[in-house]
C-alpha cells in the first residue's frame, strides 16, 4: 500500500513539474511569436488604421457601475504603432502603477494592410500559431491544472509573476477582404443554464482544495462554502439554476462583406487585422468610428420577458427560476 501511495505522489509532483514546464515553454514561445507578427506586420503596407482609446480603469474602481466611456481616436501609423505594442502588452508592468490589473486592457480598432497572396499566408500562419499557443495557455491554467477559479489567480503569478491573463488569452482576428468594419458597444448578461450536481460538483472542489481567497482565512472560507453547498442541497433535484453574469459594456465591429452579402459581428476588445488584396483604391475598406458611451442612450430593439429569478450563491452568480 505505501508503495502505491509513494508513486501515485511521485506521479503527481512529475505532473506539476510537467504542466509548470509546459506553461513557461507555450510563454515563451507566444512572446516570440508575437515579436514575430509584430515585424511582418511592420514590413507590410499600410493602407488605414484607426484605434479607439479608452480610459484606463484606476485601482478600486474594477466594479463600479459604467455609465460613460470617452472615446479617444488616433488614426496612420501612429495607430498601427499603438496597437502592434498592445498585442504585446501581457504584464502589470506595461501599465501605470495606479491602473488596475483586474481590469482588462482594450484597444478597440482595425489595421488594414495591402498584402501578396505570399505575405496574406504567411501572416494568416503567424495569427493561426498565436492563436493557438493561446488557447493552449487558457487550458493549462484553467483545466489542466485543476484548480478552481478562485486559486488560479496565485498559480499564474507564481510562475509568471504579473501576467494580465486575459491579455494572454484573447486570440488575434484576421479579416480577408472586408468591405467595411463598423464599431458599436454591446451591454449584456453571459447566462448559462446549470444542474444542482454540476454546481455542488464546483462547490466541493473549492471545498476540498483547502485553500481560502483574501481576506478570508481557511476556516472562514470552508464555513461559507459549506453553507452554500447547504443551500443548494435544500433544492429539488430538479431546480432550474442559471448562472446570470453581467458583462461590462464592451466594444464590438461589425464587418460587411460585400461579395458574399454577408456580416459578421465580433467582440474587438483589441485592434481587429484586415488583410486587403487590393486592385483598385476604390477597394479599400470603409471604416467607422466608435462612438462615446452613454448607459442612458441606450435603446434596446427587443427585450423578452424573462422568467424571475433568485440570487442563491451571489459569490457565483448562481439564480434560481421562481416557478409562477
Amino acid at each position: 500500500m505505501y508503495v502505491v501511495t509513494k508513486m501515485a505522489l511521485f506521479e503527481i509532483i512529475m505532473n506539476k513539474y510537467d504542466l509548470i514546464d509546459r506553461l513557461n515553454n507555450r510563454f515563451a514561445l507566444l512572446e516570440v511569436g508575437l515579436q514575430d507578427l509584430h515585424q511582418q506586420l511592420e514590413d507590410l503596407p499600410l493602407l488605414a488604421a484607426r484605434v479607439f482609446s479608452l480610459p484606463e480603469i484606476a485601482k478600486g474602481t474594477e466594479h463600479q457601475p459604467i455609465n460613460h466611456i470617452s472615446v479617444r481616436t488616433t488614426v496612420g501609423t501612429q495607430a498601427r504603432d499603438l496597437a502592434l505594442q498592445h498585442y504585446q502588452r501581457l504584464f502589470i508592468h506595461h501599465q501605470g502603477q495606479n491602473i488596475s490589473s483586474k481590469a482588462a486592457l482594450r484597444l478597440p480598432g482595425v489595421l488594414c494592410f495591402s498584402v501578396t497572396e505570399s505575405q496574406l499566408t504567411a501572416c494568416q500562419k503567424s495569427i493561426q500559431h498565436i492563436n493557438q499557443l493561446k488557447t493552449e495557455l487558457e487550458h493549462i491554467v484553467t483545466v489542466e491544472s485543476g484548480l478552481p477559479s478562485e486559486q488560479r489567480f496565485e498559480f499564474i503569478h507564481t510562475h509568471l509573476h504579473g501576467l494580465i491573463t486575459l491579455n494572454t488569452y484573447r486570440t488575434i482576428t484576421p479579416l480577408i477582404n472586408p468591405s467595411s468594419v463598423r464599431f458599436g458597444w454591446a451591454n449584456k448578461h453571459i447566462i448559462k443554464n446549470v444542474t444542482r450536481e454540476e454546481i455542488l460538483a464546483q462547490l466541493n472542489k473549492s471545498l476540498n482544495a483547502g485553500r481560502a481567497v483574501p481576506p478570508l482565512t481557511c476556516e472562514q472560507w470552508a464555513e461559507m462554502i459549506n453553507q452554500e453547498i447547504n443551500d443548494v442541497l435544500q433544492l429539488p433535484e430538479k431546480a432550474r439554476l442559471k448562472i446570470k453574469r453581467p458583462v461590462k459594456v464592451q466594444p464590438i465591429a461589425r464587418i460587411w462583406y460585400q461579395e458574399q452579402q454577408k456580416q459578421v459581428q465580433h467582440p474587438c476588445p483589441m485592434p481587429l487585422i484586415a488583410f486587403c488584396q487590393m486592385q483598385s483604391d476604390a477597394e479599400l475598406p470603409k471604416l467607422g468610428e466608435l462612438t462615446d458611451y452613454d448607459a442612458s442612450q441606450i435603446k434596446h430593439k427587443y427585450k423578452p420577458e424573462a422568467k424571475p429569478l433568485r440570487l442563491l450563491v451571489p459569490r457565483l452568480h448562481l439564480h434560481l427560476e421562481i416557478e409562477e
